[in-house]
């Protein structure tokens, strides 16, 4: 079964990486691309009509959101706003399951498995895992991670798994891809951050 996927990234700097994940699913079968370029949104719209037109018109029948995270993608109020659309489960779209790819500029060489099975198949040469229970330490191992992310790392009902893009193979992307959507309807996010109002 191929799910439906909406990306989430900087246009500017990061397409190119959204082209590869692309052509990666393509060539593989792994998933159905339905994410398209949100254009203007007033920033005059209550938090709930903006999370409505992106869930309800943009983010529709998509039922796993990819983050690709790169040296600035923490700082653009459009990423926000998909990943909160993301995580709310509304009347007519549900909440989707996410998955987290750090991009080569961010430099980050950590990685989290939320979902049963992961550890094996995704991370299979690391031996040794810690529990992470502060935000202060997940915001050192991800400083560039957009801080809805980083929220939500922190309680474990959210399920949301990282990799790297090196680290980053088909089959590993089809398993994540899978477990997001099994466990989507269990995750628990906290939406409780503000909306992020302007760019950084």
């Amino acid at each position: 079964m191929k799910h439906r996927v909406f990306i989430s990234y900087h246009h500017y700097n990061d397409q190119e990486f959204k082209d590869e994940l692309i052509e990666m699913a393509d060539k593989n079968g792994i998933f159905i691309d339905y994410s398209v370029h949100i254009g203007d949104i007033s920033d005059d719209l209550t938090d709930e009509q903006i999370r409505e037109i992106i869930r309800d018109d943009y983010l529709k029948d998509s039922s796993v959101t990819i983050v690709l995270v790169g040296a600035e993608t923490k700082n653009r109020k459009h990423v926000d706003w998909e990943i909160y659309s993301s995580m709310h489960d509304g009347k007519i779209n549900k909440k989707s399951g996410i998955i987290v790819i750090n991009l080569p500029s961010t430099h980050c060489a950590y990685f989290t498995a939320a979902h049963k099975g992961e550890k094996e198949n995704v991370f299979p040469e690391n031996s040794q895992w810690c529990s992470i229970d502060s935000r202060a330490e997940y915001e050192r191992r991800y400083p560039l991670m957009p801080d809805r992310i980083i929220g939500n790392l922190i309680n474990k009902d959210a399920k949301i798994s990282i990799i790297s893009w090196n680290q980053l193979t088909p089959q590993k992307l089809k398993f994540m891809i899978d477990k997001a959507y099994e466990d989507r309807i269990n995750c628990e996010y906290d939406l409780s951050h503000p909306l992020k109002r302007k760019n950084a």
